[in-house]
């Protein structure tokens, strides 16, 4: 398919959540001329979206194109999931084993829709990337075709058309291509790649360092710091990267290092906001509480925990997140210890290891 200015196709989309991302991306889509439906839990939702064309809990001021229609709370039926050209999961990572295991049923192998991922997270209990999960609920098969789209993107810059680039990947490169071809538009320009495990992680890990960074803000602590995070936590991406199997130029792309500048630059982001409000002394509790959405860090912490130990490189600023956040550290504490620590090589990548790609790939069949 031709980028939208070129060529007249409709593709029919399912979203699988109607949260910020899913619901930009479903404006996006809709607006581009495609026919989309997005799935909610909510049944108030499903009916006010469907009366007004707005969403009540999510870019409230925003408007969204008359070619979207809510479904839901029910889960999608087969009917409806066999007429669709593409399938678009916007879930946090922890719901994604569950929706992908109701739908396996429904799904035509002969007649196979695009799968495209937009989640950011490690699965807690498996410590699994979604491509990992996708193999375990729908096959290997299915897992090799999934694509995965990451990068600098707040939800409600793009439903302003404001400029946008994203990273668009899958083992398969026609299906990079033909998400990519699916979301092109001048302010939503596509970039495609073929390393899914690299832009997963960066994906996932950024939002660690974007506590970190919000938890340096609170404490009072200004540019000079901010920097220093970002361009420290992108060496510590990159080292848990290479070291898990992933190649170390992602997390040089717009899912790496152009998700990460932005995630922890801006008081908008949610795991931003997390970190700022503990380093001003607020308990996590009642961060989670009364944040409003989903902050991926949080959890993403524990799961890099267990695949920093496993894989047995330093990660310090991850390992100080996860500390405040379940060993019931100091802010204060904790950042005068990393900045007590001696000095170190700027660049140190593992140049051993990838065991957990290997594996992944075995999975799939790919290990040759």
């Amino acid at each position: 398919m031709l980028p939208h200015q070129q060529c007249d196709k409709k593709s029919k989309v399912l979203v699988f959540g109607a949260g910020n991302f899913g619901s930009c991306l479903a404006d996006h889509l809709g607006d581009s001329s495609h026919i989309v439906f997005m799935w909610s839990r909510s049944e108030n939702l499903v009916k006010h979206f469907n009366q007004h064309h707005r969403n009540p809990e999510v870019l409230q001021d925003h408007q969204f194109a008359e070619s979207i229609t809510a479904v839901g709370p029910e889960f999608p039926s087969p009917e409806l999931v066999q007429q669709m050209d593409v399938l678009l999961f916007a879930i946090p990572t922890e719901g994604v084993r569950e929706t992908l295991t109701a739908l396996k049923p429904t799904l035509d192998e002969a007649k196979l829709p695009l799968l495209i991922f937009v989640n950011k997270g490690i699965e807690i209990s498996t410590r699994a990337l979604t491509l990992e999960i996708i193999a375990d609920t729908c096959g290997p098969d299915i897992a090799k075709v999934a694509t995965f789209i990451s990068g600098p993107s707040f939800a409600k810059e793009i439903v302003k058309r404001q400029p946008t680039s994203v990273s668009v990947v899958s083992l398969s490169p026609s299906h990079a291509e033909q998400a990519s071809q699916l979301f092109h538009q001048p302010w939503f320009r596509c970039y495609t790649g073929d390393d899914p495990i690299g832009v997963e992680l960066a994906g996932a890990l950024k939002n660690v360092y974007a506590i970190a960074a919000g938890m340096a803000a609170g404490l009072g602590f200004e540019n000079n710091t901010r920097a220093m995070l970002i361009t420290r936590g992108l060496a510590e991406m990159t080292r848990i990267g290479t070291a898990y199997g992933a190649s170390p130029l992602t997390f040089l792309t717009l899912a790496g290092v152009g998700d990460l500048f932005l995630t922890c630059s801006s008081s908008t982001s949610r795991n931003y906001t997390v970190g700022y409000r503990l380093g001003q002394g607020e308990k996590l509790d009642h961060i989670i509480k009364t944040l409003g959405s989903v902050a991926e860090g949080v959890t993403t912490a524990k799961g890099l925990k267990a695949i920093v130990d496993e894989l047995g490189v330093a990660a310090p600023i991850a390992s100080g997140v996860y500390d405040v956040l379940y060993e019931g550290r100091a802010v204060e504490e904790r950042a005068n210890e990393l900045l007590s620590l001696p000095p170190m090589s700027e660049l140190d990548l593992s140049v051993e290891g990838g065991k957990p790609a290997k594996r992944l790939m075995a999975k799939l069949g790919l290990d040759g």
